[in-house]
């Protein structure tokens, strides 16, 4: 893939997509996890060639997003910080998820699927099994049942990020062929 302005332009377009849903969505818990987040992994995976440029894709849009956030909340404009304590974590989870997509590389409509499943529900698995090693005792117990009252608490954000997926999937990978290949269709390479 060789960078170009348009090619400059979409990636714009995914940090203002991934920061427009912060500011909209994060705060609401009801709607928590509503995100292009995960979409913006597996699109960068199942599409873009060279490594280097799949796995900063994403990282760039988290983390421009994160710079946006915190400054508005430092300045008293957004409920909480865009940097905090064990976000790298995040960060690496993003990129577990971008090597989902490079190992099902969009190759056809049921592989996007299975990834707009698996992203999500891997996030979601090793997520919350971080948040329950990372608590203490009086948030979750260190058994089977604390780790299950750890994934119900997160089901919420479980749902929104497959929703999230599956619209802005699409969404993302019509923009990447209208704008780099400028055809108006849902092709996957």
């Amino acid at each position: 893939m060789k960078i170009n302005g348009r090619l400059l332009f979409f990636a714009l377009i995914l940090v203002v997509l991934q920061t427009a849903c912060k500011l909209l969505f994060a705060s609401k818990p009801e709607w928590s996890g509503f995100s292009p987040f995960i979409a913006i992994a597996l699109f960068s995976g199942f599409i873009i060639k060279e490594r280097n440029i799949s796995f900063l894709l994403p990282l760039l849009a988290l983390f421009v997003s994160d710079v946006i956030i915190q400054a508005l909340y430092v300045n008293g404009e957004f409920a909480f910080a865009g940097f905090y304590t064990g976000q790298w974590k995040n960060y690496l989870l993003l990129l577990l998820l971008t090597l989902i997509g490079w190992l099902l590389k969009g190759r056809n409509y049921t592989t996007l699927g299975i990834g707009a499943v698996a992203a999500p529900t891997v996030y979601f698995l090793v997520s919350n099994f971080m948040v329950w090693q990372a608590a203490s005792e009086q948030w979750y117990s260190r058994d089977f049942n604390g780790l299950m009252i750890c994934y119900d608490a997160g089901l919420p954000f479980y749902r929104n990020s497959i929703i999230a997926t599956f619209v802005f999937l699409p969404v993302i990978l019509f923009l990447y062929n209208y704008l780099a290949k400028r055809k108006t269709e849902l092709t996957l390479a």
